[in-house]
């Protein structure tokens, strides 16, 4: 093994090892915030569609009460034209008469 007596290979491997070791920590530096990146995103998500929730919980009412005015609109709509339609069968037999 006479590569192994080499001072100058012994130093190249020294430095090959301290390189190495150094990008292993910043690798797993690097990881980690990519771990906490990926929670903080989900818990963001989770936090929006919570939100979006409450406040159609809190909405609902108020939904639910402008749907029964338009129900009641479309009602009085619906008969109003049975109210016409009926007059003009009742004008159309006064015409026959």
């Amino acid at each position: 093994m006479k590569f192994m007596e080499d001072p100058e290979i012994k130093e190249l491997l020294k430095s090959t090892l301290s390189l190495a070791e150094e990008n292993n920590k910043l690798l797993h530096k690097i990881r980690g915030v990519q771990k906490r990146a990926t929670l903080l995103q989900w818990l963001k998500i989770i936090v929006i569609a919570g939100i979006a929730l409450g406040a159609l919980y809190y909405v609902e009412p108020y939904l639910e009460k402008v749907m029964d005015l338009y129900n009641s609109v479309s009602g009085v709509e619906q008969s109003l034209k049975d109210v016409s339609g009926s007059t003009s069968d009742l004008q159309n037999l006064l015409k026959k008469i």
